[in-house]
């Protein structure tokens, strides 16, 4: 059952429990987590529901104050020694990764790089600058700080769960706060367990993280709990509403980074070998299954066919299956039901006129790399995010046509322009609604030193990463100082 009994991870330490300031039995029982290439079982961990919420946010709140007055120097040395670990067992960690995900290797191995990457600049966040001097109206002196918040709630994704979890957490705690983190009860090992292991081994005080897998009752939990002063959230745009709903019901700080319909937009001076290159690494990495994923891919109409063709010749050779043999390009999509939904998307494209070029089937949860041509409004290929390793190709016959299509989705997240004029890229990039623009590259980027994040249906205007850590993971507080008391008219 379980893959390695032993190890950095060793599965005799957590098998069946959660992380509420050590290792525990939970109160919703047990949940088991599945290869989804195989649905052999691969271990299981404790299901968290409200009431273990509530004692992790109260133990996080108990813990906060004393790491808040730790040195800062004292907070990065521990982040720091996380992500050594991380790095030092990155290949039996990356295992777990390609198994629990469907992830191939190289996938798994950006996850423990980049997981590491945000780690370390989390630390260097703890002895930056907290504060500055006010201009004031008496002899006082005035200055305002930057505060954490106290406990931080974070809620995560299945997709890149070890990535998409630890860069809100090393954040939050380089900056003083604790942290409450639900990963997606699907990946709780990736996006839980390790990181869990990596704080626990590297001296994180107690109570200052807790792990707490669960579902929409856990998560409601967490947004509402009073000892929970933010919620970050990662995941779809649904999700993110509902989640924001109940933290604004509840007053509390709240931090969207939600899905994408990612335009890349090739022009007709394109080189069209890199250009399908970029459009094929877009889309079908990670099957899709990525917010930042190419999902329309735009060209001019002068070089629609050559593109398309040279599209096709790329998906036709990237086989999917079981990453775990390293023979493929594609693993398998989560769950059947998103199978079904990317199914019903691509039909439905077809029933409305697309051009089906290649792929369109599913081997069990194995999707084909799937290349759909003639994509238009009202296409549920053009408008939603599929999530899915579809390639959705759209023409247009003018640049300004371009930035109109783009623009046209409710969404506002990644976009890319591809052109031999870096001038007139940049041109069109500066007209599109969205908030990460990659001028000569496809949608698909991230690292610790960007804010990223974006608007419309793909967020609610927040950032993570970069200089948007200090802004999102603490407050201002103004301090005035006066020598002595002075008294007043009344």
């Amino acid at each position: 059952m379980n893959m390695h009994a032993t190890g950095f991870i060793d599965t005799a330490r957590w098998a069946g429990k959660a992380y509420i300031s050590d290792w525990q039995a939970s109160s919703a029982g047990t949940i088991d987590v599945s290869d989804p290439s195989n649905g052999n079982i691969l271990a299981s961990v404790g299901l968290c529901g409200p009431t273990d919420i509530a004692r992790a946010a109260k133990e996080a709140k108990d813990a906060q104050k004393a790491w808040a007055k730790a040195l800062a120097s004292e907070r990065a040395a521990i982040l720091n020694k996380a992500a050594d670990l991380l790095e030092q067992n990155g290949d039996e960690l990356a295992s777990w990764i390609i198994r629990e995900t469907g992830s191939i290797h190289a996938k798994a191995m950006i996850e423990i790089e980049h997981g590491a990457l945000f780690i370390r600049h989390a630390a260097s966040l703890a002895t930056q600058p907290m504060g500055i001097f006010l201009s004031g109206m008496d002899e006082r002196t005035n200055y305002a700080r930057r505060v954490p918040h106290g406990v931080v709630g974070v809620i995560s994704p299945f997709n890149f769960p070890l990535v998409l979890s630890v860069r809100s957490i090393a954040a939050a705690l380089a900056l003083g706060n604790s942290v409450v983190h639900k990963p997606d009860p699907r990946t709780p090992i990736s996006g839980g367990i390790i990181i869990a292991r990596i704080f626990e081994e590297a001296g994180l005080p107690r109570g200052v993280l807790h792990v707490v897998p669960g579902g929409a009752d856990a998560g409601e939990a967490l947004c509402s709990d009073p000892n929970v002063a933010m919620i970050s959230f990662t995941g779809s745009a649904g999700g993110g509403a509902k989640v924001g709903e109940i933290c604004g019901r509840h007053l509390k700080r709240v931090q969207l980074e939600l899905g994408g319909k990612n335009a890349l937009i090739i022009l007709d001076d394109a080189d069209l070998d890199i250009a399908a290159s970029n459009a094929a690494w877009g889309t079908f990495l990670h099957q899709g299954q990525i917010c930042m994923a190419t999902g329309l891919i735009l060209v001019d109409e002068r070089i629609e066919q050559d593109l398309t063709e040279r599209l096709v010749a790329k998906a036709n050779r990237l086989p999917a299956g079981d990453p775990s043999t390293g023979q493929v390009a594609l693993g398998p999509i989560i769950s059947d039901a998103q199978v079904q939904n990317i199914q019903k998307i691509v039909d439905d494209a077809v029933a409305k006129g697309a051009k089906l070029l290649a792929g369109g089937t599913h081997d069990r949860r194995f999707y084909a790399a799937t290349v759909l041509s003639g994509v238009k409004p009202g296409m549920l290929a053009f408008e939603e995010e599929i999530f899915g390793p579809v390639a959705c190709i759209a023409s247009f016959k003018s640049d300004s046509e371009a930035v109109e299509l783009a623009n046209s989705s409710d969404y506002g997240l990644a976009a890319g322009v591809i052109s031999g004029n870096m001038a007139r890229a940049m041109a069109i990039g500066d007209q599109l609604n969205v908030g990460q623009l990659h001028i000569n590259d496809q949608t698909v980027n991230g690292g610790p030193y960007a804010p990223f994040g974006g608007r419309g249906k793909s967020g609610n205007g927040t950032r993570v990463g970069g200089p948007a850590d200090i802004e999102e993971f603490t407050q201002w507080q103004w301090v005035s100082v006066k020598p002595t008391a002075t008294p007043y008219p009344f």
